[in-house]
């Protein structure tokens, strides 16, 4: 939770949140993705400031655990003074604790945002979906809680100004709309409706371009120019020098097949896992992981 200090910006963890959409995808399969079709409501999660401070709390925990397919376990909330926003005790059920920082007591309608990361690592400790170190088991948290529809009250509680700041989550604001940008091509969903915070929404129109360019990346047939430009002279060079091609940071990669001919290797804008096809031309490619149709220009 970063309060009044300096706030990270940027996508400095790009890498991390892809593999953790691929990895989401990959434990919830295409139908159970798909059943996280609707974002939790504002109205589900709002907290007045002359609500019960214990049984609004409990009300946004239901709200939440019905929004992550949770079973109807019973979350105990508590607060107390701690360095983070908030922890959880994982255990085997049926009950779950959570506690929250003190402040939170005062800022009542950021409490749905901290208590959707704790219950998303119920979820992830649910599913047995987990990463290697603190950092980027965190970071797939934050990911997995945007994706499945929670998240975007994560960026809405980002705020910042001259003199003060409040960030919760390990995400930067920019990447927290890089997500929710990529659930909203999925599912026809408009999350900027919902901010209440105009810093949430800047950072999720940044985030929205970051998205919008992966489905621009050759050998994708919406590439610009300048990426046509290069993709063709990676192809060349491919087809006349067996081996790797030459470094310049390009997502796609080329590789010779048995039978003597090229093919290039691709991350999928949607899922980012990869996909091979042949270089032939005009290719029209299905990602076997989330079904997304791509037209290419191999």
């Amino acid at each position: 939770m970063a309060n009044g200090s300096e706030v990270e910006h940027g996508f400095p963890h790009l890498d991390t949140v892809r593999e953790a959409i691929t990895a989401l995808h990959r434990r919830l399969s295409y139908d159970g993705v798909r059943a996280y079709e609707s974002s939790v409501p504002p109205a589900d999660v709002a907290f007045a400031d002359d609500d019960d401070l214990h049984l609004g709390a409990q009300r946004v925990a239901r709200a939440l655990v019905r929004q992550l397919r949770l079973p109807e376990a019973r979350m105990i909330v508590s607060f107390r003074e701690m360095h983070h926003a908030a922890s959880v005790e994982l255990t085997a059920g049926p009950e779950y604790f959570i506690e929250l920082n003190d402040r939170f007591r005062r800022h009542r309608r950021d409490i749905g945002a901290a208590l959707a990361h704790e219950i998303t690592h119920v979820l992830l400790h649910r599913l047995g979906l987990e990463f290697r170190g603190t950092r980027d088991n965190e970071i797939l948290t934050d990911t997995v809680t945007t994706y499945l529809g929670a998240g975007w009250l994560l960026l809405d509680a980002y705020r910042e100004d001259e003199v003060s700041s409040q960030k919760l989550g390990y995400l930067t604001p920019e990447e927290f709309g890089y997500v929710l940008a990529k659930r909203a091509l999925v599912f026809g969903e408009d999350p900027s409706v919902w901010f209440t915070s105009p810093q949430g929404y800047t950072a999720y129109a940044k985030g929205r371009d970051r998205a919008l360019r992966d489905g621009r990346q050759p050998p994708l047939s919406a590439a610009g120019w300048n990426g046509r430009r290069r993709y063709a002279k990676d192809r060349r060079y491919a087809a006349d020098h067996p081996g790797p091609g030459p470094g310049h940071g390009a997502a796609y990669a080329f590789e010779h097949a048995p039978d003597g001919g090229l093919r290039v290797s691709f991350p999928c804008p949607t899922c980012h896992q990869r996909i091979r096809v042949p270089v032939r031309g005009r290719v029209r490619a299905r990602c076997g992981l989330c079904r997304t149709i791509l037209e290419c220009d191999t």
